[in-house]
Order: structure tokens, then sequence, then C-alpha cells
């Protein structure tokens, strides 16, 4: 088993989960974004009255679009809803899916004695955990209308900077793991490991700043739109850990047997 056998599987994992996971996107995450849109415009149109007696106007109406020429916004709401969502999904699919499969074809052998699709599927959950739920509990995804817009910049490092230690203490875990397991046993080994990772991960969370930029922005709104988008992030790694599990168990399955086959015709 070759890592280009593992990245050719992964690619096509990542198609089928970049496909399912804009049909998640769209279905549960993308009403509570036109939500956020309105309550931007809103807030954008509250100050346009006129003091000299002019009837009040506001562009709600026009929320729904989102399109502006003199802003520079060329893209409409409803491409921004369908077809630009569907490119990225499937494009960040294909890309995750490919470095999943890198990263199982890697650790084959290399995480205690498990066959080819149990080392994936442990990739790819240890993946999920580092690279998606740890960062997304310390720092949510956030709609529009939502934070200050000069500290972008900031809030952004900081998702990194959680991001990078995540992925980091993962992988200092997995080390120690393995270098627990023979001494120790699987039981040991993994419980030492993991509960290393949430010591580490834990502290980094509550020396790292909060953001508190929500204002009065409606609760139910925030929250559909954080729910809906960690059900994306985990459809995304769930499809992928499940399709790209299936394919190598198969590849393993068809070589095991192409070797037996050779190994009985190599004793006649």
């Amino acid at each position: 088993m070759t890592p280009r056998n593992f990245l050719v599987r992964g690619l096509l994992a990542g198609l089928i989960a970049g496909v399912l996971t804009f049909a998640v996107a769209y279905v549960a995450g993308e009403p509570s974004v036109d939500a956020a849109i309105k309550v931007e415009a809103a807030g954008e149109a509250a100050p346009h009255s006129h003091d000299d007696g002019a009837t009040e106007h506001s562009h709600e109406d026009g929320a729904a679009e989102h399109t502006h020429e003199e802003d520079g916004t060329v893209v409409s709401r409803q491409n921004q809803s369908t077809w630009g969502l569907a490119t990225a999904t499937v494009s960040t699919g294909i890309a995750l899916g490919g470095i999943v499969a890198l990263a199982s074809a890697f650790a084959l052998g290399r995480i205690g004695r498990l066959r080819p699709s149990q080392s994936t599927a442990l990739v790819a959950a240890l993946g999920f955990i580092s690279v998606a739920l740890v960062p997304f509990i310390k720092y949510p995804a956030t709609p529009p209308a939502v934070g200050n817009a000069d500290t972008i910049g900031a809030r952004t490092t900081q998702y990194f900077v959680m991001l990078a230690i995540s992925v980091l203490a993962m992988i200092a875990v997995v080390v120690l793991f393995r270098a627990l397991l023979d001494r120790f046993g699987t039981y040991t080994a993994v419980l030492v490991s993991a509960g290393t990772y949430l010591a580490v991960v834990v502290l980094a969370a509550e020396l790292m700043p909060t953001v508190n930029e929500i204002g009065d922005f409606p609760a139910d709104t925030l929250w559909y739109f954080r729910r809906g988008s960690l059900m994306t992030l985990a459809t995304l790694w769930g499809v992928i850990g499940i399709a790209l599990t299936g394919l190598i168990g198969k590849l393993y399955a068809q070589e095991s047997a192409t070797q037996a086959r050779r190994d009985l015709a190599a004793s006649l």
C-alpha cells in the first residue's frame, strides 16, 4: 500500500465529502447567514433618516440580494449561497481528503498494531478533534454583523495560534502514546496521552484572550449559525473519515487476498 494509493482514495473521499458538506451547509447554515445579513443591513439602514421631515427609508428589501455596485460587491447573494458555497466545500473537501490520506499513509504501522483501515479512522478522528473541534470551542465561528472590524486581524491571529497549539499538542501526544505503548500497554498509554492533550489545550484556552464582541446580536440567530457551522465541519471530517476508511479497508482486503493467493501458489 503506497502513499499514492492513499492519496487517490483520499481525493475521492474528499470529493464525496465536499458534495455532502455543501448540502448540509446549504440547509443548516445558509438560513442563519441570511438572517445575520438582514440584521447587518438593518443596523446600517438605521442611521439613514432626515431631519427635514423627509420619509425615512431602509434597505432591508435588498438584504437578500446583498449586492451593491458602489461597495465593489459583484457576486449576488444567490450565487454566494449556491455555486460559491459548492465550489468552496468541494475544493476544501478534496484538499483536506488528500491531506488526511497522506497523513494516514505516514501513520501506517507507526501507531500500534492497527490495520490500515483502523489507523486511517484514527487519523481522521484525531484530525477532527485537533484541527476543527478544539479551536472551534475556543473561538467559534461568527456570522456577519458580529465582531468589531478593527479587531479582525487580532481575532484571526488568536484563532490560528489556538489551532497551532492544538495540532502540535496532538502530534506530541501521539508520539508520547507510541513511547508508552510497548512499556505500559494500550490502556495506560491512551489514558496518559488523552489526559496530556486535554491538559495542554484546556490550559491554552484559559490563557488565550477571550473574544466577546457579540453586542446585541440576536442570540437565536447566533446559536443557529454556530450550530450549522459545527454541523458542516463534522460532516466534512466525518464523511472523509468514513469514506477513506472504507476505501482503504477495501484496498487492504484486495491486496491481502492477492498476497494470500501468491503465497499459496509459491507453496505448491
